[in-house]
């Protein structure tokens, strides 16, 4: 178990509890989830259930530190900070569990609805709101001091840590969990308004001081105030040397020259800066990927920093996660996309393991049968299909509808007049959410294709309406060569 799961139930008996009772949720399963870190945000499980028949549940968990936490019901989520010990009983009201069929709520996130209940006066979630009620009536007081749309005064920043620390007088010097999330919430604000002020920040709430790397509110601070800075460069380091170095690989020289910076003099501060500048220049196209993976891996190597060799760990997991085929050199063989323990229902109801595919090209799409977009690819699917099956018998063709209902999927393929020409195998995603998050499925249609190893061949799937079937991976390389070159397609080909 990594020390830094500090979210993760290690023992038998949690000390953190949710019971709770649902209005119209009865069948459907509620998961209690966590950050790993700030740095990577990888989510956690941490318990699980599915709310029985009467509306009810129970998840618990273990928790050494008040932890920020997420209760989730399919695409929606809504988060509390959770305290050790703690038992804490929730409502879930009336709920339209089919609005994320009329709008696209990866893009416009809709909260789940939670009402706790029965929670003491002095609970951390009560007291946070009435710190944040009575920041927010300072600036709906002062708003033209302090508007971006002007040039915001930092005085009046001055004046509302003053206020605030009237009001709650242990902002300033208690160590207690809500006094430093007051603290670090003032110091984002006013880093976010008056961003000179970074040295400041530095000298009061960084330098000199523990890594807080179990604190969400410190590490957000830290994060915001070294990420960014240390990767687009500094005058004292180009960002010309630093891409040179990652190129080269040449950690040593990175990190001792970070050093020259009065900000970056602490040797743990300096390498937890470079880990987030590492992990932010993955993706930034002026840094060499390769040269950032070596660099990651080479900090968490040599570090003497346990913490940090864990966080370099799960910044290689998460580009491994990402970007699976884009650097295969480097990273880890991961299955993360295979195909195996996937099983669903297909029009008939029958459970339908795509185990049976291994070895195939799987050509997945995820659709709605009453989304245009989807039925337009549907369509293209259909006109191609006979001649890539009658050639390429290598190829599977496999459509999972995620219309909630089965019958929309029934009714689509055996009552309709076009069903009957989408002869592939078609399934319903059952409920299984998590499968739509493991193929990053954020709208419809989304296609996915899965190589003979077992692999996802690209980080993005071209649709059929592309001419992709026309010049895909599975032909031969002369017949991709003879479709590129004599049809004047761009092939899509390795």
């Amino acid at each position: 178990m990594l020390s830094l799961l500090l979210c993760a139930a290690v023992s038998a008996q949690g000390n953190v509890s949710v019971t709770g009772t649902s209005a119209n949720a009865a069948g459907k399963r509620i998961e209690l989830r966590c950050y790993s870190d700030m740095l990577t945000q990888s989510e956690v499980l941490l318990d699980e259930a599915v709310i029985d028949a009467s509306g009810a549940f129970r998840l618990e968990t273990y928790l050494r530190y008040p932890r920020l936490v997420f209760l989730q019901v399919e695409n929606y989520s809504q988060s509390f900070y959770a305290e050790p010990g703690r038992r804490y009983e929730v409502w879930l009201p009336q709920f339209d569990w089919e609005q994320d069929e009329r709008v696209n709520v990866f893009l416009q996130p809709v909260a789940l609805e939670v009402e706790f209940l029965n929670l003491p006066a002095d609970e951390l979630n009560l007291k946070i709101k009435r710190f944040d009620e009575s920041v927010e009536a300072f600036l709906d007081s002062n708003r033209v001091h302090l508007d971006f749309r002007f040039k915001p005064d930092r005085r009046w920043m001055d004046s509302l840590e003053r206020a605030v620390g009237a009001q709650w007088p242990a902002v300033g010097e208690g160590s207690d969990f809500f006094s430093r999330y007051a603290r670090f919430s003032l110091a984002e604000m006013r880093m976010a308004m008056f961003p000179g002020s970074r040295k400041q920040l530095v000298e009061r709430y960084i330098k000199g001081q523990p890594v807080l790397y179990h604190d969400e509110n410190y590490m957000r601070l830290f994060l915001s105030l070294y990420g960014d800075w240390v990767r687009m460069g500094t005058k004292r380091l180009p960002l010309s040397r630093l891409t040179a170095w990652v190129a080269a690989g040449d950690l040593d020289r990175y990190l001792d020259s970070l050093g020259v910076e009065p900000l970056l003099v602490d040797e743990q501060v300096r390498e937890l800066a470079a880990l987030e500048a590492l992990k932010e220049s993955y993706y930034d196209a002026r840094y060499d990927r390769a040269g950032v993976v070596k660099m990651v891996r080479l900090l968490g190597e040599r570090t003497k920093f346990k913490e940090h060799g864990e966080l370099a760990g799960r910044v290689l997991a998460e580009i491994d996660r990402v970007f699976a085929e884009s650097n295969r050199d480097s990273q880890r063989n991961t299955e993360y996309l295979a195909l195996n323990a996937i099983e669903l229902p297909d029009v008939d109801g029958r459970r339908v393991s795509l185990d049976s595919l291994a070895g195939k090209w799987v050509y997945l799409s995820f659709v709605r049968v009453d989304d245009p977009n989807s039925l337009r690819e549907i369509e293209t699917m259909a006109h191609f299909r006979d001649s890539v099956y009658g050639k390429y018998p290598e190829v599977e063709f496999v459509s999972i509808v995620c219309d909630r209902e089965f019958q929309k999927m029934y009714h689509f393929l055996r009552n309709s007049k076009r069903g009957g020409r989408y002869k592939w195998l078609w399934l319903h995603f059952d409920g299984d959410y998590r499968l739509l998050e493991r193929f990053g499925v954020v709208s419809y249609p989304t296609f996915v294709l899965i190589n003979p190893e077992g692999r996802q061949q690209y980080e993005l799937t071209p649709a059929p309406a592309t001419g992709f079937l026309l010049n895909a991976p599975w032909q031969r390389k002369e017949e991709r060569e003879k479709d590129s070159w004599g049809e004047g397609m761009h092939g899509f080909g390795n």
